[in-house]
């Protein structure tokens, strides 16, 4: 019998499906592995930003997380919005019982629209999860929150990534998509080597960037659960986030910010 590769999406609901866990599930599904997920709050969400966030209670973020991996199991786990501390602490708690599953942690705290979707007395206990994920992907103001660090030159970028990984993650990616650089450039510290790597790629003139984080990460994590190594898979995410986005730039949705093109290896 065949197995599936699996990923475990940890995060919230985009009513617009975008980002969030709708985006994680095209993405995961579109590069050939199987989602779960567990949702962690509910958004009113569209283009143009959040409306409103409805909390769903830490108990039951444990119950799907507990019920998804005691049956069907992951390769890999992805983490995304967390809401705030009770669900962190929940959350963290629960990945404690499969310390053996990979997780790549989104840290989101600010959407592409400028929403702040993380309460202010969550980022310590969010910066306490950093040691149980073997990558975490920060954006540019989400990794100037978490290091104090403002990002104004690439040794600053460096140094946040040094400050991160300070409290307990294996390697941290600092996204380049929020500079103001001609080319997007994401910047890799791998700690136990003490070593960055720079993966850069084409910016694209396109307002179409909604759930670009979410989107990414993901990638990266189904490519980390289909067997390849952490260079490999951000290499890999990189290349179908920058098409997702390419494809995406072609399409008009809603009156803001439209979502990039998760599908976009079937609709060349």
């Amino acid at each position: 019998m065949k197995s599936y590769s699996t990923v475990l999406a940890i995060a919230g609901s985009d009513s617009g499906g975008g980002a969030g866990i709708q985006a994680d599930i095209k993405t995961v599904t579109a590069i050939g592995c199987f989602a779960t997920t567990a949702v962690t709050a509910l958004t009113a969400q569209n283009t143009q930003g959040v409306q409103k966030i409805e909390k769903i209670s830490a108990a039951f973020v444990s119950e799907q997380i507990n019920s998804v991996l005691t049956d069907i199991g992951a390769d890999c786990i992805k983490i995304g919005m967390l809401q705030d501390k009770e669900v962190m602490l929940s959350v963290s708690e629960s990945l404690s019982q499969f310390p053996y599953i990979p997780v790549v942690l989104d840290p989101v705290m600010v959407a592409t629209s400028g929403d702040c979707l993380l309460e202010q007395s969550a980022i310590e206990i969010l910066r306490k999860i950093l040691n149980q994920s073997v990558l975490v992907t920060p954006n540019k103001h989400e990794a100037e929150i978490l290091s104090g660090t403002e990002l104004s030159s690439p040794k600053k970028i460096q140094d946040a990534c040094k400050e991160i990984a300070r409290y307990g993650a294996e390697n941290v990616l600092i996204k380049g998509g929020d500079f103001d650089d001609e080319s997007s450039t994401d910047t890799l510290y791998i700690k136990k080597d003490n070593r960055f790597i720079a993966f850069e790629s084409p910016r694209i003139d396109t307002k179409n960037t909604h759930g670009t984080g979410c989107t990414y990460s993901s990638a990266i994590a189904s490519y980390l659960a289909k067997g390849h190594d952490l260079e490999q898979s951000i290499r890999l995410a990189k290349e179908y986030i920058l098409n997702a986005i390419k494809s995406g730039a072609h399409y008009s949705m809603g009156k803001g910010r439209g979502p990039v093109d998760h599908s976009w290896a079937q609709n060349r």
